[in-house]
């Protein structure tokens, strides 16, 4: 009896020292990493320097805006550069009032994280004023959505908030 209940103490014993399965933090480690590169990407609008290094060189956005005749663009073609440049040469961006809630995406294939970054927040676009006019700002609330090839580049990048109206709005 005594070999029975020595047996069995070492088969306990064993069996608590079996190795846990080690966590995968693969899609948090993305995810951290790709959302200093979306933060990065907000503050070169807010700065006016945009880096276009940080988008792979097929990146796409959707093109979100009411009447678009086109559903996606090439985001480092020259006309997309010219539109971004025409943007803020007439128009001031701020993130406002509070920084972006940045979200974990997941793969729409199987639900788990993958390293995509969502953002939920808050643009201030003003229309600096002129010799003849006063500038003029708008708040317009916004939800981006980020995905990543696997040089943590941007592949994929769509926007969605009233674009338009603000646009409507400042140029009114």
């Amino acid at each position: 009896m005594k070999i029975m209940y020595s047996m069995l103490c070492l088969v306990l014993l064993f069996a608590s020292c079996k190795a846990e399965p080690k966590e995968d933090n693969s899609a948090n480690d993305l995810f951290a990493k790709n959302s200093k590169t979306v933060l990065k990407s907000i503050s070169d609008w807010e700065n006016e320097t945009l880096d276009y290094s940080i988008f792979a060189e097929n990146a796409v956005g959707l093109n979100t805006f009411f009447g678009a005749e086109v559903d996606t663009i090439m985001i480092l073609s020259e006309e997309s550069k010219a539109m971004d440049k025409q943007f803020l040469e007439r128009y001031d961006f701020k993130f406002s009032p509070n920084p972006p809630q940045l979200l974990q995406g997941v793969n729409a294939d199987t639900n788990l994280p993958d390293g995509s970054v969502r953002y939920y927040g808050a643009w201030e676009v003003t229309l600096p004023a002129t010799d003849s006019t006063e500038a003029k700002s708008g708040t317009i609330k916004v939800y981006n959505s980020l995905d990543f090839d696997e040089n943590g580049k941007i592949i994929y990048q769509q926007g969605y908030g009233d674009y338009s109206g603000i646009m409507n709005y400042l140029n009114e």
